[in-house]
């Protein structure tokens, strides 16, 4: 990694979503009555580049977004966040939308990818310029995370790659991935760690949930990292909140071993609120569940 790069670039989706409770799922044409609880900021890429810019390291996002309010909500809500820059604008989709169907604290979830789908290779190989971490995952076109990845590795930034949703395009990318993210329903559908290994990927980060992490080397033992304990209320933003923490992390220089504790220790602390992301998420807090380890 290059002295003169700095920061993050997340190269992903943002999505507006808004959930709604039922007390069971609708029937084919069925009209239920529900309760609005609430729009919220979302999608893998912005939840991602929230908890790395909370994490501490500068971030800037690689996304796009329709020109609507929704677009404005978003951008609006990662500048709080204190993500760096505009997201790009399209008149030709709106943005993002994930419909949460909430039964009792499950869920199910329709996503209308929008403007995701709009992100350009050229775009996403741009935005990357500059920055020693980028982090992207597989809600946008794979040809953009393509060309982000390739155009980052050139310029010698550290690349990772969480492959979510698991798809067999993401072999396909390896070549230019330096860490790959996996939990273990995306590790089983891409073939299992020796085809990733096999693949490309030296280097294999697999989450266990409350389980904690696996650090795959090629031709190592595994490594582990037991999971934090914590009162879990949400677990639907813990994965992202470890992607985002560990490229905040590696972006400040901290060895890969330290870096996969303190994004174990973001993972833990949005697990333990509601939502897929909480301002509670700050490096002060990061270091007092480190340090009580």
């Amino acid at each position: 990694m290059s002295d003169s790069l700095t920061g993050v670039v997340v190269v992903g989706s943002a999505n507006l979503d808004i959930v709604v409770g039922i007390p069971r799922l609708p029937t084919l044409g069925e009209t239920l009555l529900g309760e609005a609880l609430g729009r919220f900021p979302g999608g893998k890429g912005l939840n991602q580049a929230v908890a790395s810019a909370r994490s501490g390291a500068p971030t800037r996002m690689c996304a796009m977004v329709g020109d609507d309010e929704a677009g404005d909500l978003l951008q609006a809500s990662a500048r709080d966040a204190g993500v760096i820059g505009e997201f790009r604008r399209t008149d030709a989709a709106p943005t993002g939308v994930a419909h949460i169907l909430s039964v009792h604290g499950d869920n199910s979830i329709l996503v209308a990818a929008g403007a995701n789908r709009e992100l350009a290779a050229a775009d996403a190989a741009a935005d990357v310029a500059g920055a020693a971490v980028v982090l992207a995952q597989l809600e946008v076109p794979v040809e953009a995370v393509e060309a982000a990845l390739a155009a980052a590795r050139a310029a010698g930034s550290l690349t990772i790659l969480n492959a979510a949703p698991a798809a067999e395009a993401a072999l396909a990318l390896l070549g230019d991935v330096d860490i790959l993210v996996v939990n273990e329903t995306e590790a089983d559908e891409l073939g299992g760690i020796a085809r990733l290994h096999a693949g490309g990927a030296s280097i294999v980060i697999r989450t266990l949930g409350a389980d904690g992490v696996e650090l795959h080397r090629a031709g190592e033992e595994p490594w582990y990292v037991p999971a934090f304990p914590v009162d879990a209320v949400d677990t639907t933003g813990a994965g992202d909140a470890f992607c985002g923490a560990l490229a905040a992390a590696l972006a400040g220089g901290i060895r890969l071993a330290d870096a996969l504790l303190r994004a174990a220790a973001a993972g833990a602390i949005v697990a333990s609120h509601r939502g897929a992301t909480t301002d509670t998420l700050t490096p002060e807090a990061i270091d007092g569940l480190v340090r009580g380890r």
